[in-house]
């Protein structure tokens, strides 16, 4: 009798050992599989900032661009009225070449505004862009987890 109650503790233990070891083997894969879940969600954020900081600096560089070019032709501009109105023949004449490139020159001006909102614009837009992805990708995990 005190045999088959040995042979019974041993199989209950041999039970427990085996269930507490599978109980713990499937907790250390549970958390290395969350561990590397948790890693490539990172570098996709990581991946996510570089692509915004890329197109951030691809619109203050074209924006830089335009700002040369529209500073140039100014510049040409104001050299060209300055010629014009050196060979004025008359009072009259300076006035009416004074306000014809002061319209001229302001019109410029609101065009190149007008361009360099765009730009800003799309430039925002493109930047925010892979941002925006992943913080949708985390609340569509998050509504899937629920």
């Amino acid at each position: 009798m005190a045999a088959k109650g040995a042979e019974t503790l041993k199989s209950t233990v041999e039970q427990f050992t085996t269930a507490g070891n599978q109980a713990f083997k499937d907790s250390i894969e549970k958390s290395l599989s969350s561990l590397s879940e948790a890693n490539a969600h990172s570098k996709k954020n990581l991946e996510a900032v570089v692509a915004s900081v890329t197109a951030a600096t691809k619109g203050a560089e074209a924006l830089g661009a335009q700002a040369m070019a529209y500073s140039k032709k100014a510049l040409e501009d104001q050299v060209a009225a300055a010629k014009n109105l050196a060979g004025a023949k008359s009072v009259q004449e300076v006035v009416e070449l004074q306000t014809s490139y002061a319209k001229f020159a302001m019109e410029a001006y609101i065009a190149q505004m007008n361009k360099a909102s765009e730009t800003v614009a799309a430039s925002v837009k493109e930047s925010f862009l892979p941002l925006n992805e992943r913080v949708t990708a985390f609340v569509e995990k998050m509504q899937a987890a629920h």
